[in-house]
């Protein structure tokens, strides 16, 4: 079976390809502006199925994952900072809070899907000026939602991390996503190279 990955994110790719399992990496080119009211879960579900469809009606007969990741404080979305200022003032903003990450995920063959939210919760520690840019200056987390890649130096940040799944904070949920495959007939394990 043909296994697609709708992202074009190096970071989920980069997880996929953990499992050792023969996979292509398309772009959904998928419009990710929140809906008046929608809520993050939401949100993050919806796109993820988005995602997974607009490739999955391009290349039929393939099973599609689709993710996506909605980190929020107090309820309000994070985004990604994309520049130094305001990478800066998310982590000013995120000192010694919880952020709730909504890592989606949506497996499709075309036919039938699967949705799945598995939500992390990350502590920040408390953060001084000094310690946010000797990190943005060491890491450069422009790309990331709340400016703090929890798998690399964005660690040092946090005073704890809870999930179920250790990798969703990377964005793709890879305990959920193989049982979610094996369900469509795909075992990591027998396709693993």
């Amino acid at each position: 079976m043909r296994l697609i990955l709708a992202s074009s994110s190096r970071y989920r790719t980069a997880m996929l390809a953990r499992l050792r399992v023969p996979f292509e990496a398309i772009s959904p080119d998928v419009d990710e502006t929140p809906r008046p009211g929608e809520h993050p879960a939401e949100l993050a579900l919806r796109l993820s199925a988005a995602k997974a469809d607009a490739v999955a009606a391009r290349h039929p007969g393939a099973l599609l994952i689709g993710s996506d990741q909605v980190a929020t404080v107090d309820g309000d979305p994070i985004g990604k900072p994309g520049n130094p200022e305001r990478a800066r003032a998310q982590l000013r903003r995120l000192s010694g809070r919880t952020v709730e990450f909504h890592s989606a995920l949506c497996v499709t063959d075309g036919r039938r899907r699967e949705i799945a939210d598995v939500v992390t919760w990350c502590r920040f520690r408390e953060l001084d000026d000094a310690a946010i840019d000797a990190y943005l200056r060491l890491e450069e987390p422009y790309d990331t939602a709340g400016s703090a890649k929890a798998e690399s130096l964005g660690i040092v940040l946090m005073e704890e991390i809870r999930s179920d799944d250790p990798t969703a904070i990377v964005g793709l949920p890879l305990i959920a996503l193989t049982g979610m495959l094996r369900s469509f007939g795909f075992d990591p394990l027998r396709e693993a190279k």
